[in-house]
C-alpha cells in the first residue's frame, strides 16, 4: 500500500469515528447534537453499500420543506460526490432517523430548477452550503427522501 492510500485510509477511519460519536450524541438525544451541528437540523441516513451491500449510517443536515425532506451531497464542497450518494444511486431504499422517529423511505434526485430551488433555500437559512457550491465545480447533488 503505497503512502496515499494510508493518508486515504486515515482520513476514511477518521471521519468514520466521528460519525460514530454524531450517531451516538443524535441518538442518546432524541435527535438533538451538540458542536458544530448545535440546533441544525440533523437526520441519520441509512443507505445500502453500492458493492458491499452493507449497510451504512451517515449523519447529515436536512431541510424540511412542508413535510418534504432533503439532503444535500455536498462533501463540504470536495471534487468528488460522498459514498452515501454513490450508495443511494444503486440503492434507492433507505431508512431515516429523524429525532425520535425512524422510517423507510425511497431517495429522489432532484433536477433541474427544482434542484436548483431546494439548495438556494438550504444556502440561504445555512450559508456554509452557499460557499460548497462555490468551492466545487461539480453540482452538488439534492436528493429527496419520500416517505413510504
Amino acid at each position: 500500500m503505497g503512502e496515499h492510500d494510508a493518508e486515504r485510509d486515515e482520513r476514511v477511519r477518521a471521519t468514520n469515528d466521528w460519525n460514530e460519536q454524531i450517531i451516538e450524541e443524535f441518538r442518546a438525544n432524541d435527535g438533538r447534537v451538540g458542536g458544530n451541528f448545535q440546533g441544525a437540523p440533523i437526520l441519520l441516513l441509512h443507505t445500502t453499500g453500492a458493492k458491499s451491500g452493507i449497510e451504512r449510517i451517515n449523519p447529515m443536515m436536512y431541510l424540511d420543506e412542508s413535510g418534504r425532506v432533503y439532503v444535500f451531497a455536498s462533501k463540504a464542497g470536495a471534487s468528488t460526490h460522498p459514498d452515501w450518494y454513490r450508495n443511494l444511486l444503486a440503492n434507492p431504499r433507505v431508512v431515516v432517523e429523524a429525532g425520535t422517529e425512524r422510517y423507510e423511505a425511497t431517495a429522489v434526485p432532484l433536477t433541474g430548477e427544482e434542484r436548483s430551488r431546494v439548495y438556494a433555500k438550504q444556502a440561504l437559512r445555512y450559508p456554509g452550503f452557499a460557499e460548497y457550491q462555490l468551492k466545487t465545480t461539480r453540482v452538488i447533488p439534492v436528493v429527496e427522501l419520500v416517505r413510504d
